[in-house]
C-alpha cells in the first residue's frame, strides 16, 4: 500500500465512479441525439457533416449504447477504444478552433479539449478494464 495513497482498497469503487462519470455526457447526448434524430440529422446537415443521416446513427450508437455499455461495464475495453476514436473524430471534425475567432474560437477550444481529456480517461478504462463492479467481471470477459 506504500506509495499508492491506499488505492488499491478503493480501486473497483473508483473504477465503477469513473466509468459512470465518462459515459453521462454521452448517455445524455446521445439519448438527446435519439429523441430527437430528425433535428439531429438536421443540425448535421447545416454543420456540412458529411452522409449527416448515417452520421447521426453512427453518433446515436457511439454515444447512448457506447455510454451505457461504459456505464455497466460491459465490453469495457472494447468500447473504450471505440469511444476514443469516435472522441478524436469529434473533436477534430466538430470543434476545429483553429479555423475560428472570437468566443466561437475560445468555446470550440474548450471542447476540444474537453474530447481529448475523455480520450484520456477511455484509454485508461481500456488499460484497467471495468473492475469488479461490472457486467464484464460477472461474466468473465476482457
Amino acid at each position: 500500500m506504500r506509495g499508492t495513497f491506499g488505492a488499491e482498497t478503493v480501486r473497483d469503487g473508483v473504477l465503477l465512479v469513473a466509468r459512470i462519470f465518462l459515459a453521462l455526457l454521452f448517455v445524455v447526448f446521445g439519448w438527446e441525439k435519439l429523441t430527437g434524430f430528425a433535428g439531429t440529422v438536421a443540425y448535421f446537415s447545416h454543420g456540412g457533416v458529411p452522409l449527416p443521416f448515417l452520421a447521426a446513427v453512427i453518433a446515436v450508437v457511439a454515444e447512448f449504447f457506447g455510454g451505457l455499455a461504459i456505464a455497466i461495464g460491459l465490453f469495457t475495453r472494447p468500447v473504450a477504444l471505440l469511444l476514443a476514436l469516435y472522441t478524436l473524430g469529434t473533436a477534430i471534425l466538430g470543434h476545429h478552433f483553429w479555423n475560428m475567432s472570437g468566443a466561437a474560437r475560445m468555446e470550440n477550444e474548450i471542447n476540444f479539449l474537453k474530447n481529448i481529456g475523455l480520450i484520456g480517461g477511455f484509454l485508461l478504462l481500456y488499460l484497467t478494464g471495468a473492475g469488479r463492479y461490472s457486467v464484464d467481471d460477472k461474466i468473465n470477459v476482457f
